[in-house]
């Protein structure tokens, strides 16, 4: 399993990750303290605070993915 902390700006931001997320054939969970949601829900992902840093836990690997990832990582 991976992890990567990612910001999510704007719904237009939120869109992209979900369509990105939802190509992979592995679970992607989006998690904030103790809160976790199927990062392949629009509607799931667009309730998390979006003014928080998030965590992304991705059970499997894509190369196309991981782009998506990079874009949206926190330094």
């Amino acid at each position: 399993m991976q992890e990567r902390k990612i910001k999510l700006n704007a719904a237009e931001d939120v869109k992209e990750f979900v369509r990105g997320a939802s190509q992979c054939d592995f679970d992607v969970d989006i998690c904030y303290n103790r809160i976790m949601i199927d990062a392949k829900s629009l509607l799931g992902v667009l309730s998390m605070d979006l003014n928080r840093e998030l965590t992304v836990k991705c059970h499997g690997e894509s190369g196309d993915f991981d782009r998506v990832l990079a874009k949206f990582a926190v330094a």
